[in-house]
C-alpha cells in the first residue's frame, strides 16, 4: 500500500488544534492572562471616581449632569467592550490580521461609533426626562444631550482606536484577546469617559 503523507499531515494538524484549544480553555491560561487586567480594572474604577469627585463645580452648574454621567460610563463600557469582543473573535477566525482597510475592521468600528452616537442622543433626552420626572432641576434636554453626545462620541473614537491596537497587539504577543481586551477597555473606558464628560461639561459652560 503506497505511503500517504496527507494522513500524517492531517493527524499533525489535529494535534495542533487540540493543543491550542486545550491551552486556550485552560484555567491557568484564563486566570493568568485575565487576572492582571482585572486588578488594573479595579484601580481604573477608583481613578474614574476620583475624576468625578473633582467635578463638583460642573455638577452644581449643570443640573442633571449627575444623572447622565454614570449612564455615559455604562454605555461606553457596553459599546466598547462589545467592540473588543467582536475584534477578538474576528482575529481568531483570521478575518483581521493587521490595521488596514479591512471590511470586517471598518464595519466593527463604524458600527460601534454609530451606536455611540445613537445611544448618546437617547441618553441625553432620557436623562432630562428622568431628572424632571423625579422633581429635580434639569439644565435642559439640549444641554444634557450635547454633553452626552460630545462625551460619548469622543470617548468612542478614542476607545475604538485603543481596542483595535489592544486586540491585534495582544494576539501578536501570544495573549488571548478575549481575556485581555474587554477588562482593559472597561478600565480605560471609565477613565477616558470621565475625562470626556468633564471636557464636554466645560465646553458647554463656555457656550
Amino acid at each position: 500500500m503506497p505511503y500517504d503523507s496527507s494522513d500524517e499531515d492531517e493527524d499533525y494538524e489535529i494535534e495542533l488544534v487540540e493543543e491550542y484549544i486545550g491551552d486556550y480553555g485552560s484555567i491557568r491560561s484564563i486566570v493568568g492572562e485575565a487576572l492582571p487586567f482585572q486588578l488594573v480594572a479595579t484601580f481604573g474604577g477608583v481613578a474614574a471616581g476620583i475624576i468625578l469627585s473633582g467635578m463638583t463645580d460642573e455638577l452644581q452648574m449643570i443640573p442633571g449632569l449627575i444623572v447622565i454621567a454614570p449612564a455615559v460610563l455604562g454605555m461606553r463600557g457596553n459599546v466598547s467592550s462589545t467592540l473588543g469582543s467582536r475584534l477578538g473573535s474576528a482575529i481568531h477566525m483570521g478575518l483581521i490580521t493587521k490595521i488596514e482597510r479591512n471590511p470586517e475592521l471598518i464595519n466593527n468600528v463604524s458600527g460601534s461609533l454609530l451606536l455611540s452616537l445613537t445611544m448618546s442622543f437617547i441618553l441625553g433626552i432620557v436623562g432630562h426626562l428622568i431628572t424632571v420626572g423625579l422633581g429635580l432641576q434639569s439644565a435642559g434636554a439640549f444641554t444634557l444631550t450635547l454633553i452626552a453626545v460630545l462625551a460619548g462620541v469622543s470617548s468612542g473614537l478614542i476607545l475604538a482606536f485603543v481596542a483595535v491596537l489592544l486586540a491585534l497587539g495582544m494576539f501578536r504577543f501570544g495573549f488571548d484577546p478575549d481575556n485581555v481586551v474587554t477588562p482593559a477597555i472597561a478600565t480605560i473606558g471609565d477613565i477616558v469617559s470621565m475625562i470626556m464628560i468633564f471636557i464636554a461639561a466645560r465646553v458647554v459652560l463656555l457656550l
